[in-house]
């Protein structure tokens, strides 16, 4: 990921001696790149259609607190302007300006040319990219961060602080790369054009689902899933939810009424990207229902009124909700054929690392189940799990078993019981909450009883 350009909307506000706002500029979509001149002096060169404009990187504020939502703001002391970022991608986002604050720190450290022998130079005026963040930066600002002033972030940074977001900076160079498999699939959604990514448990299909979610602009990307529990842990919202029809079961004409209403018309023309995880347990009907509405609503013939489309799921591991008796595959439908799907799969398993277990896995998940393959998990039921006191951790079918077994547990303890109850600092989420979120609103809890941290 290059984490010295960004793509983004942009709004330019020029101030007086007053520190009043005297003129404003806004663009939808400006590229911001950091550079160097030959001094290595370091600069944000702003690229917007028909123009571009070069501020130099001192003395200034960058305020960062919603960048996880894609918006940020830099405020230029010297020349009185602040530049604000908005509808950017969220990782590129944090990248950027981390990248901004590490490599300003790692400058002040470095040998610098007076002004007069800038002045007296005879070199060729160069401006060139800056360079990606390396080791050597990172331990140059290591070394001289207890004399660095000259940026501050939201009003300075006290040591303490400083020391926290280099090490936040630092994580650029140490972060958990993606494989060549998953970065194709990453640059293939960049390009555009619909994509379906599949894989076996544990190939890192959820991973890489986040990070596709932080590549693309959040104003007008919609990240959904065919479950709430689903969607929870891609911070998104139910398929049912965005699609604003219900359940799918009136008819196409109630359907289009149903989505013209205001508030969901204007989530649907305002989409680009739409992400559904679990696609494999959106019935095949409902599938092709919203796709036609998608058409009508936002009055574009293209399949799903062209949306860009991005799916994930295993068609091998859960099957479609539905009450009727039978239910039917998205892939098996007109809809997903006209969405002309690159479809990539991703075949390196990062959960488990023997490569045995993997096989039986695989051929588990494909409904085969030899002779040797049931000898080797039959082989298993000796396995002693239980270690230290800690007793292993039973696998069900359904919340509800789980839930009488814990109790059942609990109830085994003599010690007093002691209620934990969640306060929420949205109480009109708390209804949404208490039914996406795996978590129970009230947890009743004993000394000595066995508790498993899942974050």
């Amino acid at each position: 990921m290059d984490m010295t350009t960004i793509t983004c909307a942009l709004t330019i506000d020029t101030l007086n001696e007053q520190e009043s706002v005297s003129k404003t500029s806004k663009w939808k979509s400006a590229t911001l790149q950091l550079i160097r001149n030959e001094f290595r002096e370091i600069y944000l060169l702003i690229q917007i259609p028909g123009t571009a404009h070069k501020y130099k990187l001192e003395n200034i504020n960058v305020y960062k607190k919603f960048m996880n939502e894609g918006k940020a703001s830099i405020k230029f002391h010297n020349i009185k302007t602040i530049i604000y970022l908005s509808n950017a991608p969220a990782s590129n986002l944090v990248g950027f300006l981390k990248t901004i604050f590490i490599k300003m720190s790692s400058f002040k450290s470095s040998p610098k040319v007076p002004l007069r022998n800038q002045l007296l130079s005879t070199k060729n005026h160069v401006l060139q990219e800056i360079s990606p963040i390396n080791t050597k930066d990172v331990n140059r600002v290591q070394d001289d961060l207890h004399k660095r002033k000259f940026i501050q972030v939201e009003g300075g940074i006290s040591l303490p602080a400083a020391t926290k977001k280099l090490k936040s900076a630092t994580a650029i160079v140490c972060t958990e790369k993606l494989t060549e498999e998953q970065t194709v699939v990453i640059d293939a959604v960049l390009q555009g054009g619909n994509i379906f990514f599949t894989g076996s448990a544990g190939t890192g299909k959820s991973f890489l689902l986040k990070k596709i979610i932080n590549t693309l602009p959040p104003d007008v990307t919609v990240a959904t899933a065919s479950t709430g529990s689903a969607a929870f842990l891609v911070s998104g919202t139910t398929l049912h939810s965005f699609a604003g029809i219900g359940s799918g079961e009136s008819t196409f004409e109630r359907s289009i009424e149903l989505a013209s209403r205001p508030q969901v018309l204007q989530i649907w023309k305002k989409c680009k990207h739409l992400i559904i995880d679990e696609i494999s347990m959106v019935d095949g009907k409902y599938f092709e229902k919203i796709e036609k509405v998608a058409r009508v609503i936002r009055r574009n013939e293209k399949p799903f009124g062209g949306i860009q489309l991005i799916l994930c799921g295993d068609f091998l591991q859960l099957p479609p909700v539905e009450k009727a008796s039978k239910a039917m595959f998205c892939f098996q439908t007109k809809a997903w054929n006209s969405c002309n799907f690159k479809t990539f799969q991703l075949k390196k398993v990062h959960r488990q690392s023997d490569p045995i277990f993997i096989n039986i896995l695989d051929f588990i998940r494909f409904g085969k189940v030899t002779p040797e393959i049931t000898k080797q998990l039959l082989a298993t039921s000796k396995n002693s799990l239980n270690a230290n006191g800690i007793i292993a951790t039973r696998l069900c079918c359904h919340t509800r078993e789980a839930n009488l077994i814990n109790q059942s547990q609990l109830q085994k303890l003599k010690s007093i019981s002691k209620t934990f109850e969640a306060e929420d600092s949205d109480s009109t989420a708390t209804k949404m909450l208490d039914e996406q979120s795996p978590v129970e609103k009230v947890l009743i809890l004993k000394v000595g009883a066995q508790v498993m941290l899942l974050k």
